[in-house]
């Protein structure tokens, strides 16, 4: 019999300097832009680039009273994922802030995790736009979402 092999380690396509950036402010690598409100979430990111960013977050203790995954933790999870990749784009010395956030709730979620894929859509030098697609375990879309970002300097 074969052992199963590890799982590979993130593709975090992020410079060393923004790294160690956010390593100062005390954030981990692993939810590096979504601070404690991304681990309070549980959000993971699996995957960073200035194109694309993917993050999950668990449904369980993301719910509102009726179960079902609550709208404000998938727009917690949108702006994380598409302010990674804003970041990433705007370079070292400089941030993202979201200045815009529409979402729209396809279905519901109960159980599982749900998967983020942030796609820039637009990347100029003063602003940033992301699509954010949330899926559940079955690849359903359950969220829809768009996110502007304003880059600065620090």
């Amino acid at each position: 019999m074969s052992e199963q092999q590890p799982a590979p380690a993130p593709a975090l396509n992020v410079p060393q300097e923004v790294l160690d950036q956010y390593t100062k402010l005390g954030v981990a690598p692993s939810t590096f832009s979504g601070g404690k409100l991304g681990d309070q979430l549980g959000i993971k990111i699996v995957e960073a680039s200035p194109e694309r960013v993917v993050g999950t977050m668990p449904v369980e203790g993301n719910q509102q009273p009726y179960g079902l995954l609550h709208g404000g933790a998938s727009a917690a999870l949108a702006e994380t994922l598409g302010s990674i990749g804003a970041m990433l784009h705007a370079g070292p010395g400089r941030y993202a802030v979201g200045v815009d956030l529409n979402a729209t709730h396809h279905r519901s979620a109960t159980s599982g995790l749900v998967t983020g894929v942030a796609t820039a859509v637009f990347r100029g030098r003063t602003a940033a736009t992301y699509e954010v697609a949330i899926t559940d375990d079955q690849g359903r879309r359950i969220t829809s979402c768009r996110l502007t970002c304003m880059l600065r300097d620090a």
